[in-house]
């Protein structure tokens, strides 16, 4: 099973971001590893705050 590196933002509502990253590579016979490099505050009206990860915790 190919291990795939998911370097991206969380969305909250699955549609996007590592979600459906994980998704994606699950359906495809992949084994998802992650980096959450930021986090969303949305709904279906939008995005209403992004609060960024800090970079040496994203490396660590």
């Amino acid at each position: 099973m190919p291990r795939v590196l998911i370097v991206a933002g969380s969305d909250s509502g699955g549609g996007a971001g590592i979600q459906a990253d994980i998704k994606t590579v699950t359906m495809l016979g992949g084994y998802a590893a992650t980096a959450i490099t930021a986090i969303t505050v949305q709904n279906t009206l939008g995005v209403s705050a992004i609060v960024p990860v800090a970079p040496d915790m994203v490396a660590a």
